[in-house]
């Protein structure tokens, strides 16, 4: 019984320490460039992009969820989101601006399967140089950096604006709006997927939701997410919109991605020899931020948006 109470003491002060280590060392937004950096450094090691493809997004399983591959999901996702905004009615040599492209997995997508003249836009250099190595010759599809923020296109530049979990990053969501609809074309279609949080104004964070929600910003240098309701408005008061905002709750559908996602080291053991003990450190660091947005999606706190509006 001694070795036991030792070994659990031990396993206590591992998880102590582990525990401090993930606190201490929590990615907090900062300004743009904590982004920036955040975003090149997984670049740069190549440990997403190996469990993650080239789809730094969550997947579509369906309605309801069924089993797939995940790297299958990801792909399915982005034409589920097509087909969602309309834009498979769209022609040939449509202009689309993909905000928030990572590597491009969406943007070629985009430019393959629909014949769009895409181009996509990161804050992250090292994503855009990424994307850029892995678009092959003749596809109408270009990368360049540029911050949501502040976009560098003129007005009614583009006949769609496509992003793709974008929004949680962004400090002022009703800049990040405007910009969004400001870049298009009159009669142009917006389409985002965010993740959302609950709409708090009627249904306030509850005492472990608030802590909660606290990691999912200050791991992965979010700023704020905004709600589905919250977001719909702040597009509608742009005064750019044709209509209605659309909306839709993609939670269902996405949610097996976050389970999916831990599972991918354990079903492909390549990633240790290819990455070694710091990228298993580095890749082990992640699983408990992974885990709360399982918590935050499955319990309500946290929603998957989807947001459809014209511009006038």
């Amino acid at each position: 019984m001694t070795w036991l109470f030792y070994a659990l003491g031990l396993l206590t002060a591992l998880l102590a320490l582990g525990t401090i280590l993930y606190l201490v060392t929590a990615r907090r937004y900062q300004s743009s460039n904590s982004v920036a950096n955040s975003y090149d450094e997984w670049t740069e090691d190549g440990i997403l992009e190996f469990y993650w493809g080239e789809h730094i997004h969550l997947g579509h399983y369906g309605s309801p969820p069924q089993h797939k591959d995940f790297l299958l999901a990801k792909s399915d996702f982005v034409h589920e989101m097509v087909r969602w905004g309309g834009l498979d009615k769209l022609p040939a040599g449509t202009t689309v601006l993909d905000v928030g492209c990572g590597i491009g997995g969406s943007t070629r997508i985009l430019a393959k399967d629909y014949s769009f003249a895409v181009t996509g836009i990161t804050i992250s250099p090292q994503q855009v140089q990424r994307a850029q190595e892995l678009t092959p010759d003749g596809l109408n599809a270009q990368f360049q950096v540029d911050d949501a923020m502040a976009l560098s296109f003129p007005d009614a530049s583009f006949d769609v604006v496509w992003s793709i979990e974008a929004g949680p990053h962004m400090p002022n969501k009703a800049i990040f709006a405007k910009e969004l609809m400001r870049v298009l074309k009159p009669g142009g279609i917006l389409v985002v997927a965010d993740w959302n949080q609950r709409d708090d104004r009627q249904n306030p964070l509850n005492v472990w939701e608030k802590p909660v929600m606290k990691q999912l910003l200050d791991q992965w240098s979010h700023p704020a997410f905004a709600s589905i309701e919250g977001f719909s408005e702040l597009l509608a008061a742009t005064e750019l919109v044709a209509g209605e905002v659309v909306t839709a709750d993609w939670t269902q559908p996405t949610l097996p991605s976050w389970l999916d996602s831990i599972w991918q080291g354990i079903a492909r053991p390549a990633g240790l020899v290819r990455f070694g003990i710091s990228g298993l450190i580095k890749s082990l660091r992640e699983v408990p931020t992974l885990l709360l947005m399982r918590l935050a999606f499955g319990t309500g706190l946290c929603r998957f948006g989807m947001f459809r509006a014209v511009r006038r």
